[in-house]
């Protein structure tokens, strides 16, 4: 079988893509290794989703997903390992088998980035967490650490504020980088602090995390916590792009204003791509125009 579309993951971009490129009559599939929603999925609530005044992440991630499910979307739980141009038509392989289609859309988007310091490894999901949505309820009424100043750590250092006993945020800046009203609402919780101009070194411990190593203004000082919530940055998921040479440095992504790569046949949605703003809203709209130019470049396809 040779599909007319093959998307290649389940954010808001993937799943919109899926919705209209179903109603559109395409033989389309849609490939996830983890959970449908993407970064949605972290997210403990959205506010800023038209039609939602607000949102738990999870919910409104579901409520796309049973949407793609409801029009009857072919959705295959298996990671993609690589792509391959064969020309006129392309090739998707994953661990378990290999699949032919007229076009791909990636919209793989991105994941969180590490620090890459002493004990990450070692407590990574054991007292380091990248989601205080899925992890934060472990750490109620303990003191836990947000590393980071943008609007995520901002966020959910809020969200911890409500769950945890004590939370510090660190910042490697002298001050926070998130929107002011982010910004507003955390300064009103009781139980936070935070420490600027500090460079994390380490995660200490024994059997559990005990305390964070800080470089604040050349001195060291460790921190006592039983809990971390990284917020960092991001890397985009595009190890499995490699041999296609559509990259660029940082590897996101390089599209036109069609969203097509170098590559005839090969799309790319989302946060996934070389772009200025990384919202749920942008993503949705990269889907569906994504979509649209894929239908058009399936008309001149023979």
């Amino acid at each position: 079988m040779i599909y007319d579309l093959l998307i290649i993951g389940s954010g808001p971009a993937g799943m919109t893509a899926a919705i209209y490129a179903k109603r559109a009559n395409l033989n389309v599939m849609m490939f996830e290794k983890g959970a449908p929603g993407g970064q949605i999925v972290d997210t403990a609530e959205v506010e800023n989703y038209p039609g939602f005044t607000k949102v738990k992440g999870y919910e409104l991630a579901t409520s796309m997903f049973e949407h793609v499910l409801a029009l009857g979307v072919h959705v295959t739980f298996e990671e993609v390992l690589s792509i391959k141009d064969l020309g006129k038509t392309k090739e998707v392989v994953t661990s378990n088998g290999t699949f032919q289609t007229k076009t791909i859309l990636i919209t793989t988007g991105v994941v969180p980035r590490k620090l890459g310091v002493e004990g990450e490894d070692k407590f990574a999901y054991q007292g380091i967490s990248w989601c205080a949505i899925c992890d934060g309820p472990l750490y109620k009424d303990k003191k836990v650490a947000v590393i980071g100043g943008g609007n995520s750590a901002v966020e959910e250092a809020l969200f911890l504020s409500n769950i945890a006993s004590h939370v510090t945020v660190i910042q490697n800046l002298s001050h926070l980088t998130a929107d002011k009203k982010s910004q507003d609402l955390l300064r009103g919780a009781h139980n936070v602090d935070y420490i600027f101009n500090a460079n994390t070194k380490a995660f200490v411990g024994k059997d559990d995390i005990e305390g964070v190593v800080l470089e604040v203004d050349k001195e060291t000082i460790t921190v006592d916590i039983q809990g971390v919530f990284e917020y960092v940055g991001l890397i985009p998921a595009t190890s499995f792009l490699g041999d296609l040479n559509i990259l660029d440095p940082q590897g996101y992504v390089v599209t036109n204003e069609q969203f097509e790569t170098s590559v005839a046949g090969i799309f790319a949605a989302g946060d996934v791509m070389v772009k200025k703003i990384r919202q749920i809203v942008t993503a949705v709209n990269d889907g569906a125009v994504a979509t649209q130019n894929i239908i058009k470049y399936l008309e001149n396809f023979s």
